[in-house]
């Protein structure tokens, strides 16, 4: 909870033009994403939750890369980078949970 806290607070600072938000972005997005990659294991059989995972865990890496994004471009080049991991990270939210639940039916 608190990576994704920061990595709000980094990204709604980073507008604002602050020297330190590409920092608390970065910090959060490595929290975020170390949990996302090493919390959420799935040792089973089923293609679509494999697949899921990946997705999942190449989100956690495109929020990682859009704050380095931040520190590397002057303009706003990271907002497109973190739009995909967004999308990327909302969609396998939904979706684990219900291919888990076909599953465990």
């Amino acid at each position: 909870m608190a990576g994704a806290g920061l990595l709000l607070l980094g990204a709604v600072l980073q507008i604002t033009r602050w020297d330190f938000a590409p920092f608390i972005y970065t910090v959060g997005a490595v929290m975020f994403g170390y949990v996302q990659v090493m919390g959420n294991r799935y040792d089973g059989k089923n293609f679509i939750v494999k697949r899921l995972r990946r997705q999942q865990i190449f989100g956690a890496i495109a929020l990682v890369f859009a704050g380095v994004l931040m520190f590397t471009m002057n303009r706003n080049e990271w907002i497109v980078c973190l739009s995909i991991a967004a999308i990327l990270e909302l969609y396998t939210a939904f979706r684990i949970p219900q291919e888990l639940d076909k599953e465990n039916k």
